[in-house]
């Protein structure tokens, strides 16, 4: 299976070519803003690199959130018009999963993964995954005040927003993960819950509405 994903949901940007298993090319910069300029040409770049032409897709996947509001409409508008164009499905993958799968996996050995996802505001989007990636609960905007006693036992903290809980919680490391999703581990969830029959609808994923409003 090959598939191109890409991300733009929180404090990076980010485009992935992978083929079963491998990835194959990839472009990942950390940027708070600028997705917009940056994403297709990331796209262009991968594909080339890869030698491959649209027609040559198997699967299209984003991240959906939650995430930063700009972000993830620049993602999704992206990947849709990019799988309209082509005539491909587009998988949705949620962005605190893309952070945890992300998580070396002899750090989540007998922890609790807690992913935090900077909201640009007080609280950030919190969610907790077993050690093998099955979530623990919906996620939440919660204040790191919030955090604090929500987990019990050994707990690896991931997501741009992550340092802001450390302490919150006994026993809690940092992961040695980045904390933005990389879209080289979107296609690789992707390809997981595509084949089970559990992807996402390439629809935005938000836990509040936008700070700006029309009258």
């Amino acid at each position: 299976m090959i598939i191109l994903a890409i991300d733009s949901s929180t404090s990076a940007c980010s485009a992935a070519l992978w083929r079963d298993g491998t990835v194959v090319a990839q472009r990942l910069r950390p940027m708070a803003r600028g997705q917009s300029e940056a994403l297709i040409p990331m796209v262009a770049e991968v594909m080339a690199e890869a030698g491959l032409a649209f027609s040559g897709l198997d699967l299209l996947a984003v991240t959906v959130g939650p995430g930063a509001f700009t972000g993830l409409r620049i993602g999704l508008a992206a990947a849709r018009g990019l799988a309209l164009a082509a005539g491909l499905p587009l998988a949705g993958v949620s962005t605190p999963l893309a952070v945890a799968a992300a998580v070396p996996p002899a750090e989540r050995v007998g922890r609790t993964i807690l992913v935090a996802v900077d909201s640009r505001r007080d609280e950030a989007w919190v969610q907790a995954f077993a050690a093998d990636l099955t979530p623990l609960g919906a996620v939440a905007a919660l204040r790191p005040d919030q955090v604090a006693g929500m987990i019990a036992g050994p707990v690896v903290l991931a997501g741009d927003a992550a340092p802001r809980l450390i302490g919150r919680l006994p026993e809690a490391v940092l992961a040695g993960s980045p904390g933005w999703p990389d879209a080289a581990v979107v296609a690789e969830v992707a390809a997981a819950q595509w084949g089970r029959g559990q992807s996402l609808p390439p629809e935005p994923l938000y836990l509040r509405p936008p700070d700006v409003t029309l009258p």
